[in-house]
């Protein structure tokens, strides 16, 4: 049995008992378990009983374990008993332990909070149709024209603008190497920006084999704060020159990179393809409009600790992203001058919006009685099937109870969109040309939410766990009583 009170927070504070007999039984496991830690003279190591090691080592020395052992399953019977949906551990105070043995424990904890909805039908939003243009069927055409090409070494001329350069160098500062500065084999396309200004215009006119020192001067603003507007010098060896030879644009180059006989049809491919990917853009955005202001209509008071937890889960998604290129959260905040706490600021604005946004769909899904068949569950399942490149069948034998789950809930997600577009029309479309996409980089971490991305977040419940200090004290109270 347990009481339960909530608090102007939307926090629910929670009073229940530990028995004695729960107690010794958690403490036997511990002691039991851990045994083999504990050595008593007269005792070979792990045979002491119980009772000689709680002597030697004191009578609290197995309560911390055996309570933060048992206290999840008594914590989680009283938020079954009052039907509660937590959304943050708990914060844990033993309030007493009485001369029976019996732990008198308090456990507070942030609550799910109410969302009152608001408008969520009838609501107009633009439906924006993108051009393709020449310039952007051009581009793609270059980049698998770029990709298509092919370097070949150059032997007795020297080095030219445009040409692909292996080289070595070693960089010093008043005649002392710096860190990062020295490098064997590496390659370096000229005229491309990539190294300190100065740098490869300096290396036009070398000739492979040929040494040469290089004066340049690091920018203002360069990232290594004992670099910046520092004088160096490069030793540079160019070890090989390569060019770059790029295919003609006709009729065989559209035979070589697609299915099709000449370039005018991989043309027209190219464009429908684009005009498809900017119709789903278009459609993707309206969703996003769409289910931003539905959510603007709602009032939820928002718990911090909600947003702080969609920060966590934004920094991990961040982190996996850099992983794929080498690098680290640690490396891109000390590149940026940014501290961990700026970065979590600069995200908490969307961090805020994506928990509105997740939490006002639920009421709408609770609101609207949305359920998935087993037919449009299935259908989620195929998807992912068809992803792996295996049958339904075999894909199925694999689905563990949570994936089950998982998929069920996307089946839900996916018919409440559904029918949030049924309800909210889009308005006559407006023409516009798009930008060239770009490609997402690991040094943009400010990530918009959108509805599919929040609707496919799958927010991660953290087992509670007593506060060891907590526990610590109260036993070491009990025991100077």
């Amino acid at each position: 049995m347990s009481t339960m009170v909530k608090n102007e927070k939307n926090q629910a504070v929670l009073t229940f008992e530990i028995s004695k007999a729960a107690m010794d039984e958690a403490t036997e496991a511990v002691f039991l378990k851990n045994r083999g830690k504990y050595a008593i003279p007269g005792f070979r190591k792990g045979k002491a009983p119980r009772k000689m090691v709680e002597q030697y080592y004191g009578a609290g020395v197995f309560f911390e374990d055996a309570f933060n052992s048992i206290f999840p399953e008594a914590y989680e019977a009283a938020i079954a008993e009052h039907s509660l949906q937590p959304v943050d551990r708990p914060d844990v105070e033993l309030e007493d332990i009485t001369d029976d043995g019996t732990v008198q424990v308090k456990a507070t904890v942030t609550l799910m909070p109410e969302v009152k909805l608001g408008k969520y039908e009838g609501i107009k939003v633009d439906l924006v149709e993108y051009n393709v243009t020449d310039e952007e069927v051009e581009h793609e055409v270059q980049h698998a024209q770029d990709h298509a090409s092919r370097f070949e070494d150059i032997e007795g001329r020297p080095v030219q603008n445009g040409d692909t350069v292996g080289l070595n160098y070693s960089g010093s500062i008043d005649g002392v190497k710096f860190e990062g500065g020295t490098a064997e084999n590496q390659t370096l396309e000229i005229g491309s920006g990539s190294f300190i200004p100065g740098f490869e215009e300096q290396m036009i006119g070398m000739n492979i084999g040929e040494e040469k020192a290089l004066k340049v001067k690091f920018p203002e603003d360069y990232h290594a704060e004992d670099l910046k507007g520092k004088e160096a010098v490069f030793d540079v060896k160019v070890l090989s020159i390569k060019e770059k030879q790029v295919p003609a644009l006709d009729d065989e180059f559209a035979k070589d990179v697609s299915e099709f006989d000449t370039l005018a049809e991989y043309k027209a491919d190219i464009k429908a393809k684009l005009e498809e990917r900017k119709k789903n853009q278009a459609e993707s955005e309206m969703e996003n409009k769409r289910i931003e202001a539905i959510a603007e209509n709602a009032e939820i008071d928002i718990p911090d600790c909600m947003v702080e937890q969609q920060i966590d889960s934004q920094l991990r998604d961040m982190e996996m992203r850099m992983s794929y290129q080498g690098l680290k959260l640690e490396d891109y905040l000390k590149y940026t001058g940014m501290t961990l706490q700026q970065m979590r600021d600069m995200y908490r604005e969307g961090a805020k919006k994506t928990v509105k946004i997740r939490l006002t769909l639920a009421e709408i899904i609770k609101a609207e009685k949305i359920e998935a068949t087993q037919e449009e569950i299935d259908a989620e399942i195929e998807k992912y099937a068809q992803n792996y490149g295996q049958s339904v069948e075999e894909f199925q034998k694999s689905v563990t109870e949570d994936q089950k789950e998982y998929f069920k809930e996307m089946a839900v997600m996916n018919k409440t969109l559904a029918f949030l577009k049924e309800k909210n029309p889009a308005k006559k479309a407006v023409k516009k040309t798009a930008s060239k996409t770009k490609e997402a980089k690991a040094d943009t971490p400010e990530e918009k939410p959108t509805a599919k991305k929040t609707a496919e977040k799958k927010s991660t419940e953290k087992k509670p766990a007593a506060k060891k200090p907590a526990a610590k004290k109260a036993q070491e109270e009990k025991q100077e009583q």
